[in-house]
């Protein structure tokens, strides 16, 4: 292998590439997702693991007081062990679980009646928002940084919302 070559490999270059195929909604009450994960290369790589991962991100306050949090909902392991060469096309189907977190606020919400007002408006007066991802990432041998794909979700309830 040349120099060139492996730098263009450690820098994730003409490496694997993934793409992540997942619903853009879920229900609330849904405690899996199914997807799937695309790898392609232009050049020989080795895959060590694929890992997918539920996060979301958790945010409340503007401007200054604004404050960001990240929570793992879920995770899967795929064991790889498996080398790709050029042309190389390998999809790999997987489920992942989670558990989605509610905030005080959204448990009031949940209550109805006066109780689910009242978390509605406290949840507006703190500027309460969570945004979902899910992450796939492949653990390629060769390169320092690995190729992921995210793609945002929005989770609803019954009705739509």
């Amino acid at each position: 292998m040349s120099f060139f070559q492996s730098i263009k490999n450690k820098l994730g270059i003409g490496g694997v590439s993934i793409s992540l195929q997942v619903p853009s909604q879920l229900s609330k009450e849904a405690t899996h997702v199914d997807g799937t994960i695309t790898l392609t290369t232009k050049s020989e790589q080795e895959v060590k693991m694929l890992t997918v991962r539920m996060i979301e991100i958790y945010t409340t306050g503007s401007g200054d007081e604004k404050k960001t949090k990240e929570f793992e909902l879920g995770k899967v392991q795929i064991p790889g062990e498996f080398v790709m060469i050029p042309g190389d096309l390998k999809e790999i189907s997987f489920q992942l679980s989670y558990a989605a977190l509610h905030s005080n606020n959204d448990q009031l919400k949940a209550q109805g009646g006066m109780l689910g007002a009242l978390g509605k408006v406290a949840a507006f007066a703190s500027n309460e928002k969570s945004s979902y991802y899910i992450i796939a990432e492949a653990d390629v041998k060769a390169a320092a940084l690995d190729p992921t794909d995210r793609k945002e979700i929005r989770l609803i309830d019954g009705s739509g919302r």
